[in-house]
Parts: C-alpha cells; sequence; structure tokens
C-alpha cells in the first residue's frame, strides 16, 4: 500500500483531477476466489451495496467470506475524478474512498448484517484515516444503492453511535450518502489477500458489538 501521514484537503469537482473518458486498465472481471462475476449484470435475485473502511485489501476479504454473497470488487468511490488510477486516489486529489462493491443474495445475508460486520471491523469514529493509513481515501462511508438501504444505513448509524457513546468512545464519522459511480481499481487489487495471503490489512475495530443485523 501506499501510506499517507499527512491529510491532503478534500478536493472539491473543481479541483480534482480531470481523469478520463475510458479506464486506464483493463479488469479480467472474475473473482479469484469463486469465479464469479464481479461486474454487472449479476444474476436477477443479487443486490449491490457499497462500504469503504481503510485500506480495501482486507475490507473486501472481510465480506468476500460471508455467506450468501456472490462477489466483492475493490474500487473508487464517493469522489469526482472520472476512471482514476490507484496512485491517483492515494494522491488524495480525486475525493474518492478506497471501496469494496458487495453483490449479495439478500435472502440469505441481509442488508443490516452487512452493516453490522462494516461497523465492528473497523474504526468509524475515525476521521479521513483508519490506524497507520491517514488521507481522505481511507475515509468511512456507506453508499446506498436503495431507499431501504439509505433507511438501514441511516438507522444502524445512530444505534451503533449510542453503542460507542455508552463505551465512552467518540461519534461515527461515517460518510452517508446515495452511490454514484463505482470505478473498478486495477486487478492486482482484486481480491488481493487471495492472491497474497500474507499481504497487509491494517483494520481494527473498536470491540463495540453492532446489535443490528444479529436477528
Amino acid at each position: 500500500m501506499l501510506w499517507n501521514r499527512t491529510k491532503p484537503p478534500m478536493p472539491t469537482a473543481e479541483t480534482a483531477l480531470p481523469g478520463r473518458d475510458e479506464p486506464a486498465f483493463r479488469i479480467s472481471g472474475v473473482h479469484a476466489v469463486n469465479g464469479h462475476p464481479i461486474t454487472p449484470p449479476f444474476p436477477a435475485e443479487i443486490e449491490t451495496a457499497i462500504f469503504a473502511l481503510g485500506c480495501f485489501w482486507g475490507a473486501e476479504r472481510l465480506f468476500w467470506k460471508l455467506p450468501g454473497v456472490y462477489a466483492t470488487a475493490v474500487g473508487y468511490a464517493g469522489g469526482f475524478t472520472p476512471n482514476p488510477t490507484y496512485e491517483e486516489t492515494c494522491s488524495g486529489l480525486t475525493g474518492h474512498t478506497e471501496s469494496v462493491l458487495v453483490a449479495y443474495d439478500p435472502t440469505v445475508v441481509t442488508y443490516e448484517q452487512l452493516l453490522k460486520v462494516f461497523f465492528e471491523e473497523h474504526d468509524p469514529t475515525q476521521v479521513d484515516r483508519q490506524g497507520n493509513d491517514v488521507g481522505t481515501q481511507y475515509r468511512s462511508a456507506v453508499y446506498w444503492t436503495t431507499p431501504e438501504q439509505e433507511r438501514e444505513a441511516k438507522a444502524a448509524a445512530a444505534a451503533y453511535e449510542a453503542a460507542l457513546r455508552d463505551a465512552g468512545l467518540g461519534p461515527v464519522a461515517t460518510e452517508l450518502g446515495p452511490a454514484g459511480p463505482f470505478w473498478y481499481a486495477e486487478e492486482y487489487h482484486q481480491q488481493y489477500l487471495h492472491k497474497v495471503p500474507n499481504g497487509y490489512c491494517g483494520l481494527q475495530g473498536t470491540g463495540v458489538v453492532c446489535t443490528i443485523g444479529d436477528r
């Protein structure tokens, strides 16, 4: 990974890097763990969700291990630059987060259960960082794809903030918003910790339980 220990300011649409009309690279589109496609169209019963919780290598592994998850992919979301590269995103000049796209079967794993994993497996109280990874690209975020996801994401954030407060911790700093474009990351980033099992993963939760999704 590229570690940034200083935080560049969040760019605006006017100051962000211009990007490009076409991707700067190609990806196979095949999940290295289960062989499913990681790009649409997905089977009719599959829904999608987008989460950002720091370095996307470890974040993606959290989700591909869950029963009911059809496929996962890493990429860039929540910013301004079209078709960014990893280096551009790590510069802090695209506005994107390192994100995970989760394609899942809601009859097997619910969105609330995905939210539970999201909140428990990183520190959503940190602003523009996760541990030693510092920069706007590492900010915590949930980007919903349906009105139902919006309702559940906001409810989960409020419930987890109350639990954090009871534990003496700070408020949830997670960015909540509708999903915009999801720009796929380079092939070597996809399912990275399957390809490099001992690779870097800096995720660490708060230890506070998120009760949403338990039922």
